[in-house]
Formats: C-alpha cells, sequence, structure tokens
C-alpha cells in the first residue's frame, strides 16, 4: 500500500526511482543494516524493468555451471574489451565481472529474485571472447498476487507485446508455441491452457497474475523490498536534493500533492531511469533527431531525465559521448482511439521472408541482427534522408506464417490494421512501394535480387543467418538457412519502422561505486547514481541479451554494499586488484552479518 510520506521524514538512505537499478540498490544495503526507502515519480513501480525481457547477462554465473556450459571470466574480458573498444573502462568492467556472479547467487538465496537459464548466444558470438549459450539468464515467472494489494502499483507490461494482456515468456520455446498453434496439436493445447488461464485471471483480478520476464522481474524484486520493510512510495516525484556545506543530505519530495523534506543520513541514490524522453537532451545527443528525423521510445513516458538533472544541480556532470547514446531499437506505431502504442520489433526480423528496405528501395543491413546493431545502421543509412526509417517487407505466405511487427499470424485478421494506415498493402511490388513512399523500380530490383539467393538460403549481401544469434530467433524448421526465405507470393505487405530505444547508454559521471563525480572528477558526497542514468559499462555497445539489467542490478549491489560499509564506518568496497583479497572477506562477513 502507499502509505503517507508524512509518516517517515528521515531514514538513513533514499533511493529515488523504483526499477532494477533503484530496488537492487535498496534491497542490498536494508540487508546489509540500513533503513531504506524508495520514491518513486509515476503512479506505478517497475520502471523500464517492468516492460523489458527480464534477462541478466551475467558471465560464469553458476546456472550455466550447473549445466555443464563452460565460460570464463577471462574469456567475457576479451569480449568486453572487443565490444567496448575505446570506452573500455578497466575498473568497471573488472568490478562487474567480479561481483555480477556474487550478485546472481545473493539475490537468489536472501531475496524473492529467482533466475531460470537461457539458450541466448551473444549477440556478437564469433567475436573473441563471444560464446554461443550461457551468459544469460531469464527472471523466472511469478504470480503477482503474492503482492497482495501492491499488486494493483506493478506497472502493468508494455500493451503492444502482449496478446489481451496476456504476456509471452521471452524464451523462444514459449514463442514457438504460439506461432505453432494452428500446425502442431500440442502447441494448441499449450497455447489453449496459457489462454483459459488467463481469461479466469482477467475476469478475476482485471490483469494477468501469472507474469513472465520483466514483469516478474520487477514485481519479485518489489515484494523482496516489501518484506523487507522498505516502503515504495509511488506518485513521489523529488523535486530538488538538500545539500548542506557540500555534502547531499536529504531531498525535497511532492507525494500525492502535498511537500516534504527527508533527510537521509547516509546520502541519495539516483535511480530515475535515464533520459529517453527528455526532448531536450535528445536532441543534443541523437544525430537523427538533429537532423529533423523522429525517434519513438517504448519505455515509460515517466524516464525524462530527472536523476540527469538533480546531479547537474548539485555539480554532477552528465557525460554524452558515445558513439551510440542509447540501446536503440526499431519501433513502429501501433493505432489506438486515443493515439499510438509502440511496438519493438523483437522477432519478426529474423523470420525468413522478412527484409528491410530504405525509402530508396534498398536493404541496408542483416535484419537478423541485434535490434541495436541494426537501429545503428538504420540512422546511420538515413544520414541522406529527411527521415530515419525502414520498411520491412514481406509476402502473403510469410505473414501467414509469422506475422509483421504487430499484425499477427494466420487466421488474425489483418483488415483492420490495412484500414487504420499501420500495414500496407500492394497486389505487388511497385503497388506496395507507392503506397509506402518507396522507390519502386528499387524495391523490384531489390526483391529480385535477394530472391536469386533465398532460392538457395543464401544472402550473399548481408549473411543472414550466419552466427548463432542469428538463427536463435529466427525459424529452425526452414531450411537451409533458418534466416532466409524468397519474397514471391503477392500480395505483399509492408510496415514502416522508426528509431526507438531501449533506454540510455550515456549518463551521469560516477565512480565505480556510484558516487557522483563533477567537473573535477571530485565525489559529491552523499550522491550516487545506479541505473539507466549512470553512464553504462557497454561503452555504446549492446554486446549480449541482458547487458543492460546485468550490470544495473550488479552495480546496484556494489553501490548498496558500498554504502552500507561505509555507513558502519568501513572504507567502502574495496576494488582494487592489490586489495580483493581483503575485500572479499569484507563482503563475505557482511553477507553473514546480514
Amino acid at each position: 500500500m502507499n502509505i503517507p510520506l508524512s509518516e517517515q521524514l528521515e531514514c538513513d538512505l533514499i533511493v529515488v526511482g523504483a526499477g532494477a537499478g533503484g530496488l537492487s540498490t535498496a534491497i542490498t544495503a536494508r540487508k546489509k543494516g540500513l533503513n531504506v526507502i524508495v520514491l518513486e515519480k509515476d503512479q506505478v513501480f517497475g520502471g523500464t524493468t517492468a516492460f523489458s525481457g527480464g534477462v541478466l547477462w551475467i558471465p560464469d554465473n553458476h546456472h550455466a555451471k550447473q549445466n555443464g556450459i563452460h565460460d570464463s571470466r577471462e574469456a567475457a574480458l576479451k569480449y568486453l574489451k572487443h565490444e567496448t573498444k575505446q570506452f573500455f573502462n578497466d575498473d568497471a568492467v573488472n568490478a562487474f565481472l567480479d561481483y555480477a556472479p556474487e550478485m546472481l547467487k545473493f539475490f537468489e538465496k536472501e531475496t524473492t529474485v529467482k533466475f531460470i537459464p537461457t539458450l541466448y548466444p551473444d549477440y556478437h558470438p564469433d567475436a573473441p571472447g563471444g560464446v554461443d549459450i550461457g551468459r544469460s539468464v531469464l527472471a523466472a515467472p511469478y504470480d503477482i498476487r503474492g503482492l497482495g494489494d501492491n499488486m494493483k502499483r506493478l506497472r502493468p507490461p508494455l500493451k503492444t507485446i502482449t496478446f489481451i494482456g496476456m504476456m509471452f515468456n521471452s524464451s523462444n520455446a514459449d514463442l514457438k508455441h504460439f506461432f505453432n498453434a494452428t500446425k502442431s496439436f500440442t502447441s494448441f493445447i499449450y497455447v489453449a491452457k496459457r489462454l483459459a488461464i488467463h481469461l479466469k485471471e482477467l475476469a478475476r483480478y482485471g490483469r494477468g497474475t501469472n507474469v513472465t520476464s520483466g514483469n516478474a522481474l520487477a514485481a519479485r524484486l518489489a515484494k523482496s523490498a516489501f518484506d523487507l520493510n522498505i516502503p515504495i512510495y509511488t506518485d513521489a516525484a523529488v523535486q530538488a536534493l538538500i545539500s548542506e556545506k557540500g555534502t547531499v543530505t536529504g531531498v525535497k519530495v511532492k507525494h500525492q500533492q502535498h511537500l516534504s523534506q527527508i533527510k537521509s543520513k547516509h546520502g541519495v541514490v539516483l535511480a530515475c531511469g535515464g533520459f529517453s524522453h527528455d526532448i531536450e537532451r535528445l536532441k543534443q545527443a541523437y544525430p537523427h533527431i538533429k537532423r529533423g528525423g523522429e525517434h519513438v521510445s517504448p519505455v515509460p513516458k515517466t524516464n525524462t531525465g530527472d536523476g540527469c538533472r538533480l546531479a547537474e544541480s548539485v555539480g554532477g556532470i552528465v557525460d554524452i559521448q558515445y558513439e551510440d547514446t542509447s540501446a536503440w531499437m526499431p519501433v513502429s506505431k501501433v493505432p489506438y482511439a486515443d493515439g499510438f502504442g509502440v511496438f519493438p520489433h523483437l522477432l519478426d526480423r529474423y523470420k525468413p521472408g522478412i527484409i528491410g528496405v530504405l525509402k530508396n528501395g534498398k536493404r541496408f543491413t542483416n535484419e537478423s541482427n541485434s535490434y541495436h546493431d541494426v537501429g545503428a545502421d538504420l540512422f546511420r543509412a538515413c544520414e541522406q534522408f529527411d527521415e530515419t526509417a525502414m520498411w520491412l517487407i514481406c509476402d502473403q505466405k510469410t505473414i501467414s506464417k509469422y506475422g509483421l511487427g504487430y499484425a499477427k499470424p494466420a487466421p488474425m485478421p489483418l483488415s483492420s490494421l490495412i484500414k487504420k494506415g499501420y500495414l500496407i498493402k500492394g497486389n505487388h511490388l511497385e503497388d506496395l512501394a507507392q503506397q509506402a513512399g518507396i522507390d519502386a523500380n528499387m524495391l523490384v530490383k531489390t526483391v529480385g535480387r535477394y530472391n536469386i539467393d533465398a532460392v538457395k538460403g543464401q544472402d550473399s549481401e548481408f549473411h543472414r543467418g550466419s552466427t548463432s544469434f542469428n538463427r536463435y530467433l529466427a525459424d529452425a524448421e526452414h531450411k537451409p538457412n533458418p534466416c532466409v526465405a524468397p519474397i514471391e507470393q503477392g500480395p505483399f505487405y509492408a510496415v514502416k519502422v522508426f528509431m526507438g530505444d531501449l533506454g540510455t547508454f550515456d549518463g551521469i559521471r560516477t565512480t565505480v561505486t556510484g558516487e557522483v563525480l563533477d567537473q573535477s572528477n571530485q565525489k559529491i558526497i552523499g550522491l550516487y547514481a545506479v541505473g539507466n542514468d549512470r553512464a553504462s559499462i557497454m561503452g555504446g555497445n549492446y554486446p549480449g541479451a541482458g547487458i543492460t539489467l546485468g550490470p544495473i542490478m550488479t552495480f546496484g549491489y556494489i553501490t548498496g554494499s558500498h554504502i552500507a560499509d561505509l555507513a558502519k564506518g568501513g572504507q567502502g568496497l574495496l576494488l582494487s586488484k592489490q586489495k580483493q583479497s581483503v575485500n572479499s572477506q569484507l563482503m563475505e562477513e557482511a553477507y553473514h552479518v546480514s
């Protein structure tokens, strides 16, 4: 329940934001002895995490070891050096690799948070240190009735990627049943049972209660916080930081229309979700917006850069430095009666018989690469155009089998989406191109050239299907290449796809343990940043499934431990190689004391 804020005006630690970053920090600090409160400006808790796939990238994790999968810290370090290139941060990356497996064990042993292994390859598995399996783990499904009355305050999943509110698990196996429901009796029974359970939940609770993916992770983190008597105040927008003699000692907050001041003995942690909807900062950071293009983000609308502004108000620095400021996601705009929803193209691009073209009618990338890689290629390929967009193209056979964007496979009807303009339909390619505003002659040539290879299961131009990751989300039953099939049976369909993001990579400058730094790289005492507020260790790249949530929870754990140790009179979390043995002993002692 959202109890009145006036009942508690002083604590040990204030956390601003109730996503994975904020809640992992709060839970860790509480387990290590601090009195913590969480402030969330939205009406619901869960942040971007609740919309996400709920996957964490944790190299050399115990789930992989238990399943006989070999990985090593050394291989992961080599991979991250390759992926982050000139932005490789030795101290931060080594801290992540040291503490990520420990963080995973801590949350699974001490809280309601649980994970299951996945079959995800790294996104660049053929790069030095890359692997085909083992580094990504997925939040276990959760029955949110365990939240009690707080179930109403959990952010619902992203509407556009549910079916009548029912969530699909991020595992490929779950989705295959839904794609095969009309072709396999086993899949039909699986889907029928899922639907029956979901409809029963809707009738009784007004929403699905058996949640998966990021919604499950957000719910499990919140449940763990409530079990530890950590209050999560929603509708609690922090207006300003309180600073005394250069030390941040609290916040001014507006909660349910009432203004309050909260004092904190050991500081304030910013975990506000980054700046995906901070229009002014985006104009400075996003090349496609600078040149007049459109950007459509599916992350919560409340991610407006509050943490960045609060840090700057007391001298903190927000660095816009990476070549790719955010985790890019190609998205389409689904028309609703009151506006539009944002659909992230997580699956369709991998399927055989679907290609992406620019307005000039040309392909520009391997469509079966990761969403981030396709997004990065898209905004660079569109430098010559007045907008940053592509069109996903397929034929009748393909859309019937896999769907296209928000359009579902057969037997679901397409007429409504065609009427609303989301889905463009043409009896032949020239007709489709004319309606979409694509160069018709070049589109015909592009599809013709693609088909010559595709009938043989090849893609000599962009090499679709050449990596284990390309193939993972494709169609394993389609031979010889699960990512490639010709586009030849009209009518033809197109969906316009824009640039979006899953969260920002650039962010507040911090130490490894989370202290916010000023222009001179001096610590602002009492102020910390975690989650997407803090600059990512990935250097603007996206190496694998869960490379946002894995570091986010790991550095939440590091920062929470660091603050708790300082509060007890210690030196904080020791990260230098020379002191690692001492650090491990301190961590173990703190762990058992809690």
